[in-house]
């Protein structure tokens, strides 16, 4: 794993599952971190998670495990924990999101990793983190939404509260304490000492709700659901648009936030009349008549496609959005343009396409390698960071300790 990205040289050991974990490492990787997935014998249980061929590691387990090298340890066994905790010896990280009690039980709590390495920075995500009345309750991207708030403002007042589409307690997450990690990795090249992230999903979530407290306070009350409109913003919402796919959701999403917005929005629309209206002098009178304003927005939009919209508006210089599906996103000419959606050759999967790293390092180019199969380093692995010879992994793994 020699090469000059960013994270060049930081060894972490994931022992994620799932989502939350995986993303988090994932992410470092992309940056150039060496990950070396720690897995049970048979592989980590997303992998089975609705595959979609069966006998191979679903779509689930693809897209959240790029960048990493597999290697398979039985934890349960004396002998699979004494390797493990040799290479904490020689890591800089080790990352985590089994339930609650679960790396206590193994016997590889905070305390024994920190004594194994003073300088390992140990990451533990949580649904509800390491203390307080709930720290012993599973979680699950929909659970933390719930008891984040994001759910409670999400949807139409009329109708029951739904979840983000986005897992973004669960990739949100991963995020998260990918930042804290960095931070105390630099941390630690001042102390010499490595430390414990923790991260809690419900945290998280309610962190990114904090603007909805502007309208708690604001109105004395709990912020509601108000769907896809903003108080106070005329224009402002989901406006339909005319078909232009086979599969399309026909929608732009349009938001002109201040008076030369505005302007730049009706000259767009051929409506530079409203200017001049008394009905549109500002944002509380639009709002007034908001439903006079919005049926001659929809009377446009719907004559548009949504990619012809988009263009107009966008060229105006009022922020605009079409509503594109997954498989929009994945044939969009600006992301392809970016080299933003990479095609990954999979050994047993074959080509696919995928979202890239969403982050850019100009000194630092983020390479996205195909997800490994259950395993398939292991040799590799423990010979380059154990020493081990050819032999002494295959005693390993006839005793079971190592896949």
């Amino acid at each position: 794993m020699n090469d000059d990205r960013a994270l060049s040289g930081i060894r972490i050991l994931d022992l994620t599952q799932f989502e939350a974990g995986t993303t988090c490492t994932q992410f470092l990787g992309w940056l150039g971190a060496d990950v070396i997935k720690i897995e049970p014998p048979g592989g980590e249980q997303s992998r089975r998670n609705r595959p979609e061929v069966p006998g191979l590691d679903a779509m689930f387990f693809l897209v959240f495990n790029a960048n990493k090298r597999s290697l398979t340890i039985d934890l349960k066994t004396p002998d699979g924990k004494a390797l493990f905790l040799r290479m904490v010896e020689r890591a800089d990280v080790v990352v985590e999101n089994f339930a609650p009690g679960l790396m206590e039980k193994l016997g590889l709590d905070y305390d024994t990793l920190c004594a194994t390495n003073p300088r390992i920075i140990v990451a533990r995500i949580k649904g509800f983190g390491l203390s307080g009345p709930y720290h012993e309750y599973k979680s699950f991207d929909m659970i933390a939404q719930a008891t984040g708030g994001v759910m409670s403002v999400t949807g139409f007042a009329d109708r029951e509260p739904v979840r983000c589409g986005a897992a973004i307690g669960d990739t949100g997450t991963g995020v998260h304490t990918a930042a804290a990690i960095l931070a105390a990795y630099i941390q630690r090249q001042r102390t010499g000492r490595g430390q414990l992230v923790e991260v809690a999903m419900q945290e998280v979530v309610a962190n990114f709700v904090r603007g909805r407290y502007v309208d708690h306070y604001r109105d004395g009350k709990p912020s509601e659901r108000r769907g896809n409109g903003l108080v106070g913003g005329v224009p402002g919402g989901a406006y339909p648009c005319a078909p232009g796919g086979a599969n399309d959701y026909a929608y732009i999403y349009v938001q002109p936030i201040n008076p030369e917005m505005w302007r730049q929005f009706a000259i767009a629309i051929g409506r530079e009349d409203l200017l001049a209206d008394p009905r549109c002098t500002d944002p509380g009178t639009r709002w007034e008549h908001r439903d006079a304003l919005n049926e001659i927005i929809r009377a446009w939009t719907g004559a548009r496609t949504k990619h012809e919209v988009m263009t107009i508006l966008g060229k105006a210089g009022v922020p605009c959005g079409a509503v594109l599906d997954t498989g929009e996103v994945l044939d969009d000419p600006h992301l392809n343009a970016r080299g933003q959606i990479e095609t990954i050759d999979h050994p047993t999967r074959g080509r696919f396409r995928l979202p890239g790293s969403p982050v850019r390092l100009s000194a630092s180019k983020a390479v996205t390698t195909p997800p490994p199969l259950a395993g398939q380093h292991t040799a590799e692995v423990l010979a380059e960071v154990l020493g081990l010879s050819k032999d002494d992994v295959a005693a390993l793994q006839q005793r079971g300790v190592v896949g």
